[in-house]
């Protein structure tokens, strides 16, 4: 698998490898799975070459990070990068109080509690390397800081100016002491990030679903941004949650819910140029985010040995470069986003 190496500041940068692995299914996101295939699935991501594990305490209420725990262990450190994030706290609490309920299932009982303080941000790294069972982490994330997950304009920018007054100089301290190598946020939206990498110093953010085949809004001033300053996308989400991957069927889901008629009719459009190239939709999609100089992984989630099979033959498939100048010339994709 290729490899790209990214690098900001002078403590030698961070060796990424193309296809990265979201460790979200692995807290049994939507449904639930045994630790021996969650196992199965992570050492099928290793055996095609998946170096980067991204993970998080809310996956799974730390679930994700103890699975990951059993499966680095057999891994000398110095041959993977391992990303988690802050921003949560968890607390235990009575089954029925428990976050999550019909999203992660079969998990520990405990709820989150929102801590983008430095004191908050300090206890989130200890209890993850406690979870994950390893000395250090190489990549630090401020979790969820979106409208999204906080409900309004408002209410994202208070926790923002929290992080950003408070949680933000834990992160730096980190990185100036050599303790990381990295921070940034995961976030769904892109705006956030460019609001943060206007106040502050970050290296990478992992950007969900905001940079795709069919999303490519983030090149009007977040990516142009990025690229001036040297900060690094994991892009997560490459199949704008599932309808890039199903194509346009009936219930295809869009941005976690069914996709809205002019979705499918666009989503539509972008198959029949694919398949005139004799190219599947999920190919063209996995690959297209990899072509934007910032973009440094990819990572689609995988719930099964299988899906992380799937995932490598798909971003293994040859794209011919007509693909990309006729979605262009069809008005399918902006004719400033790069391509071959």
């Amino acid at each position: 698998m290729k490899h790209r190496h990214w690098k900001r500041i002078d403590n030698g940068g961070i060796d990424f490898c193309e296809l990265g692995f979201g460790t979200a299914p692995l807290g049994n996101l939507y449904r639930a799975i045994s630790d021996e295939d969650a196992h199965a699935t992570l050492e099928k991501a290793w055996e095609v070459g998946c170096r980067y594990f991204d993970t998080a305490p809310l996956y799974g209420l730390g679930l994700s990070e103890t699975r990951l725990n059993r499966f680095l262990r057999t891994k000398r450190r110095d041959d993977y990068v391992l990303s988690t994030k802050v921003g949560r706290l968890l607390q235990v609490c009575p089954p029925e109080e428990r976050t999550g309920i019909d999203k992660f299932f079969e998990t520990p009982n405990r709820r989150e509690v929102y801590d983008y303080s430095h004191d908050g941000v300090m206890r989130s790294i200890e209890y993850s390397l406690e979870r994950l069972g390893v000395d250090r982490i190489d990549i630090l994330f401020a979790h969820d800081l979106d409208i999204f997950n906080h409900g309004s304009q408002e209410a994202c920018d208070a926790r923002i100016d929290e992080f950003m007054a408070s949680g933000y100089k834990a992160v730096l301290s980190l990185r100036d002491q050599g303790v990381i190598k990295a921070f940034g946020a995961g976030i769904n939206e892109w705006q956030p990030a460019q609001n943060m990498a206007e106040r502050g110093d970050f290296d990478l953010f992992l950007l969900a679903g905001r940079y795709t085949l069919l999303e490519q809004e983030s090149l009007d001033s977040f990516l142009p941004l990025c690229e001036q300053r040297g900060i690094g996308i994991v892009l997560g989400g490459p199949y704008n949650s599932g309808i890039l991957a199903t194509g346009p069927k009936p219930g295809a889901f869009f941005n976690y819910d069914p996709a809205p008629q002019d979705i499918l009719d666009r989503v539509a459009g972008i198959d029949a140029v694919c398949k005139a190239h004799g190219v599947a939709l999920i190919e063209a999609a996995l690959r297209f985010p990899l072509h934007h100089p910032s973009v440094v992984s990819v990572i689609p989630g995988g719930q099964s040995a299988g899906e992380v099979a799937n995932n490598a033959d798909n971003l293994g498939a040859v794209i011919p470069d007509a693909l990309w100048a006729d979605l262009k010339a069809e008005g399918l994709m902006r004719s400033d986003a790069p391509t071959p």
